[in-house]
């Protein structure tokens, strides 16, 4: 199972994408270590913070499992509005990363030997300024 994961530290975040088996059967909240997931990151510790599935259910911390479940949600997690009192049921998959998760966040929780931009040079990179061609109308 090909994973997109979501790595961020200090206000940055870095992509990967790949078949990371040892993520299978891991639960939101849970420490892992950087190797586990690429041979680079050895040193470095992750956490697992949430992730989402292929039709964009998000993983709850508060959910056992890997299935769907309703809950009814108050303020903060998945909630947007900001109503006093507002309650509403929601469609959320359980905190146990499967088959069918595709997204993964991650934050730093400790840093290895190489920073993450000499790990991933090719991202956060200034984006290059697009010089626009005028067409003249004949």
């Amino acid at each position: 199972m090909v994973f997109k994961i979501n790595i961020s530290d200090k206000g940055k975040a870095w992509k990967i994408e790949g078949d990371v088996q040892a993520l299978m059967g891991k639960n939101v909240g849970d420490k892992i270590s950087g190797k586990e997931i690429k041979t680079e990151l050895e040193g470095y510790e992750l956490e697992i913070t949430g992730g989402s599935d292929s039709a964009g259910f998000p993983l709850s911390k508060n959910i056992e499992g890997v299935y769907l479940r309703k809950a009814l949600l108050t303020k903060g997690f998945g909630m947007k509005e900001n109503i006093e009192g507002l309650r509403k049921r929601k469609t959320l998959r359980g905190k146990q990363i499967s088959e069918t998760t595709v997204q993964i966040n991650m934050i730093v929780l400790k840093h290895g030997s190489k920073h993450l931009h000499e790990i991933f040079p090719e991202q956060n990179q200034p984006k290059a300024k697009k010089v626009e061609v005028a067409v003249k109308a004949a």
